[in-house]
């Protein structure tokens, strides 16, 4: 290989780590966008809010594909990653969550709302130090299982993405200090999922490249459709899937387990 390819094959190669990184500052970039947005607190805004906050997870999934597929991995853009992802899936719907469930009680002249004002910024900063320790466990530990393709707790764009949809899907916020309170809930069993061990799949053992049935094709182009035209009940219903999922997986097999263990009476 002559001087000229193997520089010409520098430049292409180095051209080609930017590509993930890009979709790491579109990440960056949308859960910004988000916190500005919230910080306005317009009905719009809001909704706005949640859309950036879903468009950060596209965003998020695209800079691991491209990643994985061009073989750009780094150390460098996993440190980036994980820092755009405190900000876009931590600080951005902690910060949503706030605004659309618990600010508007400061004008509803209930006596409980000053408490419930104050134990929810406790549980949407707590949302933020969950996501902040899932992002670093998962960069010093992985996966649970390489094979399995898991992961070990609940995702931190799956938790930021519960949160958005729901304001997506029900627009107006709460004024009721007893629905903020199910709200913060909500958001502590995230925080929770976050921080804790159950499994997720994670489909990065998908095979991409390999040929499926025609039907396949179908099934993804009416998903699409569905998504662009009632996208507030399907992305909450594809958001609360995922993470009730693995909540139900581990009660299963907790229960499997007990059984198989129990001693056998004589």
């Amino acid at each position: 290989m002559t001087p000229y390819e193997n520089f010409r094959n520098h430049r292409l190669r180095r051209g080609v780590y930017l590509l993930p990184s890009a979709m790491t500052v579109a990440n960056l970039l949308c859960g910004y966008y988000a916190i500005l947005a919230t910080l306005r607190g317009s009905l719009v805004d809001l909704d706005n809010a949640a859309k950036a906050i879903g468009f950060a997870i596209l965003f998020d999934t695209l800079d691991g594909r491209i990643a994985r597929l061009t073989g750009t991995h780094s150390e460098f853009g996993k440190q980036l990653d994980s820092l755009a992802d405190v900000v876009s899936f931590g600080i951005a719907p902690a910060f949503l969550a706030f605004a659309w469930g618990v600010r508007g009680l400061l004008g509803s002249g209930a006596t409980e709302a000053a408490s419930v004002y104050d134990f929810g910024w406790l549980v949407t900063f707590g949302f933020v130090i969950c996501c902040a320790w899932r992002l670093a466990r998962f960069n010093v530990h992985g996966m649970a299982d390489h094979a399995s393709k898991y992961f070990v707790g609940l995702p931190t764009p799956a938790a930021a993405g519960m949160v958005a949809a729901t304001v997506h899907a029900l627009k107006v916020p709460l004024d009721d200090w007893r629905h903020s309170l199910l709200w913060m809930a909500l958001i502590a069993a995230l925080a929770a999922l976050m921080a804790g061990t159950v499994r997720y799949y994670s489909f990065k053992n998908i095979p991409w490249g390999r040929r499926y049935p025609s039907l396949t094709v179908v099934v993804l182009g009416l998903l699409a459709v569905a998504i662009l035209r009632f996208s507030e009940p399907v992305l909450l219903l594809m958001a609360g899937t995922y993470v009730l999922s693995g909540a139900t997986f581990e009660l299963v097999r907790l229960v499997r387990y007990r059984w198989v263990s129990r001693p056998v009476e004589r």
